[in-house]
């Protein structure tokens, strides 16, 4: 507990760097390099810590990649779904490798491109993802190419590919299973390339993760086709690192027991809105209730929790893992109160990074 005026965003580096070891471990074990996602998180205040563990970024867009660059240095990969014009020259200017979604984004960039490693999309067509919303694989999807003539006509102009098709997969064996079909279907064009990535969704930083098993697959696929692979861990590299601390506005009951905080799903952790997850909540304790945000939409519940005792106003409640998909993702709306982003030290002491304003929220208009 701290005096921290809630709601703040967490960032635990005792826990953070349970992740990052074993992020070095894969790498010293598999020969792979991994690179932190920054489309899952991106506060760079955490990069100083993270950066002897990993070797780099991607991105998904300009700023990512500039924040890349000159927040984290080291590899920085360039990827978006669509490049434009008034962009390319600048995102070479920060990339080390720049991958192209289309082989119509490389017929019109490539030759710009020329100076740094360059590199396509590969859709397998195929994903672990449970959520058509986030499915790089469904129907008419545009996220890469997946024609072996048309991969094959790009051979003399890309070093390698990007096959992003891992979606929060904690199951070794379907990824060994995915990865064999990969092998299989497209071998033949990944022998002759110098570099693969298999992108994020591959939750080898969970408890029990047979990690061991993975680096060895990994090192067989390399050295199989004769490439280095890349891992692009996002939520992975910073699972269970982070809370966010919030405090109760107001207990009402209207059928159940609810718990109105001052913060929102809607506009703090929107992911697990999209997907209709609900918040890792406390559990332990006879008291049931729900908690719910303080914005105007309805569904603005971040779930049901369990305490020892009745909450009050002015209680604080912590909710778990709240680092993927959170900071990156948060939004003014109603002008609810951005939280701010704390660290705790791994001496237990806390420091605040950033408060937001008014002046924060009235600049994000105009």
């Amino acid at each position: 507990m701290t005096d921290l005026q809630t709601p703040y965003y967490l960032i635990d580096l005792a826990k953070l760097r349970r992740n990052m070891e074993k992020i070095a471990h894969l790498r010293e074990a598999s020969g792979a390099k991994c690179l932190l996602a920054l489309k899952c998180f991106a506060t760079w205040s955490a990069f100083d810590f993270m950066r002897p563990f990993m070797d780099g970024t991607t991105s998904s867009s300009l700023y990512e990649l500039r924040l890349g660059r000159e927040e984290f240095g080291k590899e920085t990969h360039a990827y978006s779904v669509g490049w434009a014009d008034h962009e390319i020259d600048e995102a070479i200017s920060y990339a080390d490798k720049i991958i192209f979604n289309s082989l119509g984004q490389l017929d019109r960039f490539g030759e710009k491109a020329a100076g740094i490693a360059t590199g396509l999309r590969l859709n397998p067509r195929f994903s672990t993802s449970g959520f058509d919303l986030a499915d790089p694989a469904r129907p008419f999807s545009r996220l890469g190419e997946w024609d072996l003539a048309r991969l094959n006509s790009a051979l003399d102009r890309i070093s390698g590919v990007m096959i992003h098709y891992n979606c929060e997969n904690r199951d070794f064996a379907l990824f060994d299973e995915q990865l064999s079909r990969i092998e299989t279907e497209f071998g033949s064009f990944l022998e002759k390339l110098d570099w693969v990535s298999l992108g994020g969704g591959i939750h080898f930083t969970g408890d029990d993760y047979p990690i061991e098993a993975l680096a060895k697959r990994l090192r067989a696929f390399q050295d199989r086709f004769g490439v280095q692979l890349f891992l692009e861990p996002g939520e992975a590299s910073i699972t269970q690192s982070t809370s966010l601390e919030v405090s109760v506005l107001d207990v009402i009951h209207n059928g159940k027991d609810v718990a109105i905080v001052d913060s929102s799903i809607e506009a703090h952790m929107l992911d697990l809105l999209i997907y209709r997850e609900t918040a890792k909540l406390p559990q332990a304790g006879d008291h049931p209730y729900q908690i719910a945000g303080k914005t105007c939409l309805a569904g603005d519940i971040f779930g049901e929790g369990r305490f020892p005792k009745p909450l009050e106003i002015g209680d604080r409640i912590s909710i778990a893992d709240a680092a993927g998909y959170t900071m990156v993702k948060k939004n003014w709306f109603n002008g609810v109160a951005m939280p701010s982003i704390a660290i705790k030290e791994e001496d237990g002491s806390v420091r605040l990074v950033r408060a937001f304003t008014y002046a924060d929220y009235k600049s994000s208009l105009s």
